[in-house]
């Protein structure tokens, strides 16, 4: 063999490298087809709520129904993470959410189907992600190892964007030819696809299995908090997270009104922008993949990144500009989510990661009711554009608190390394 094709192959062996484990090949297979199923519902189930209201309103309400218990339940939902087998909590989350698909479609080929049914689906498709999330975070360490974590979450990131970039467009088409509820029925089954690959696991070739965390529940929440607050290396994701996650990360919202009132373009331009900040993601997921590094600095190039390509994309007007700026927006992103994902479920330890996991999820999906309404007060009061450069503004202020967190605790902070385990601070009394 070439030594060019050599070096080829160790460079895709070391980039998958995560792959290598069976848990986790059977867990990332069944995310790729399930995650295209998810996308392919949310747009059909958009669609479906402007057919019956004709209302954008309606379909804000919707996005806030769905994240709302997110933010509501997420601290509960990390500490049962810690308090159950998380193979087991899995499997019931994803079941609850395949036969909430599967009803929606049912309904969905009737013709007594209401807004008010989607509404109330939509609810419990929340309280289970707001369960699922923390719980399928903290899982991942437990199917790779510490060592192969940074990749495997990386990995993570490029199932999303995989499935990003294709299921709208499937969703697109199974409306045109099997209808709104074609696409239901279709992402129910997905879900079997994550189902299956969870049956299959061998809980014996599993890393790090904590023992499971018992006493009140409150305690335990208030124990994560605690240890979360002394933990500068935790604290200062979160800090940062805080910022960036309810201000910067709403691109439900950004996107459509960037090409509605800035390009003046329809869904087909919509399409085009969430496709080129998709691809942005997938290089930079790949590229973390491969380095398979977390250090503080890569995620302050993340977050500094993220910041200069959100305000020219405040700045942009013109659809050559506003691309390759979606595209390094994406790639940014990544690098920052990744990044911090990693280091927060390195220096947790195995029993209090669910906790930690729960904080990083309300802070980054969890705000997401709060953001929209943010960015869409802005844009009506001052402008789409006017809206965007001030969200950028509040996330240049988080950098900010980063790194003046970063320089009054620089003593008691971890080396610039892929954070270990063993740099946790002690946990916090019981």
């Amino acid at each position: 063999m070439m030594p060019s094709m050599t070096r080829g192959v160790a460079s895709t062996r070391r980039t998958f490298r995560a792959l290598s484990s069976r848990n986790y090949r059977l867990f990332w297979s069944g995310q790729v087809v399930s995650l295209t199923g998810t996308w392919m519902q949310r747009l059909a189930q958009s669609w479906l709520v402007l057919q019956l209201t004709d209302s954008p309103l309606a379909l804000g309400l919707l996005s806030t129904i769905q994240f709302l218990p997110i933010m509501t339940t997420s601290l509960f939902a990390g500490a049962l993470a810690d308090r159950f087998p998380k193979r087991r909590v899995l499997l019931v989350t994803q079941s609850v959410m395949m036969v909430q698909s599967l009803i929606l479609a049912i309904l969905a080929s009737t013709p007594y189907i209401r807004v008010e049914h989607i509404y109330i689906l939509a609810g419990v498709l929340g309280i289970a992600s707001a369960i699922d999330n923390p719980t399928r975070q903290a899982f991942v360490v437990e199917m790779v190892g510490p060592e192969d974590l940074p990749n495997a979450v990386a990995l993570n990131s490029t199932q999303f964007n995989t499935s990003r970039l294709v299921g709208p467009s499937l969703g697109g088409i199974g409306i045109a030819t099997i209808g709104v509820a074609g696409c239901f029925y279709v992402n129910s089954v997905s879900y079997l696809g994550t189902i299956i690959g969870l049956l299959m696991m061998r809980e014996g070739e599993l890393f790090d299995v904590p023992a499971r965390v018992r006493g009140n529940v409150l305690r335990n929440i208030r124990d994560g908090l605690a240890f979360a607050a002394k933990t500068p290396d935790i604290l200062l994701v979160l800090l940062m997270m805080a910022m960036l996650g309810t201000f910067g990360y709403n691109f439900t919202v950004l996107l459509p009104l960037i090409a509605s009132y800035v390009l003046k373009s329809g869904a087909t331009g919509f399409g085009t922008l969430t496709s080129a900040m998709a691809v942005g993601s997938l290089i930079s997921a790949l590229r973390i993949a491969h380095s398979g590094k977390a250090t503080r600095r890569t995620l302050f190039i993340g977050a500094i990144g993220f910041c200069v390509a959100l305000l020219l994309l405040g700045m942009s007007h013109w659809w050559l500009m506003t691309l390759p700026i979606l595209v390094v927006l994406g790639l940014f992103s990544i690098t920052f989510t990744a990044t911090a994902n990693t280091r927060l479920q390195l220096v947790a330890p195995p029993q209090m990661r669910g906790r930690v996991m729960s904080f990083y999820t309300l802070l980054f999906a969890g705000t997401t009711p709060v953001g929209s309404l943010v960015i869409g007060w802005l844009a009506e009061h001052e402008g789409v554009q006017a809206a965007v450069i001030e969200m950028a503004g509040l996330c240049f202020l988080g950098v900010l608190f980063g790194a003046l967190y970063l320089r009054m605790n620089a003593t008691r902070l971890a080396p610039d390394e892929t954070a270990k385990p063993d740099v946790a601070a002690p946990m916090p009394a019981a």
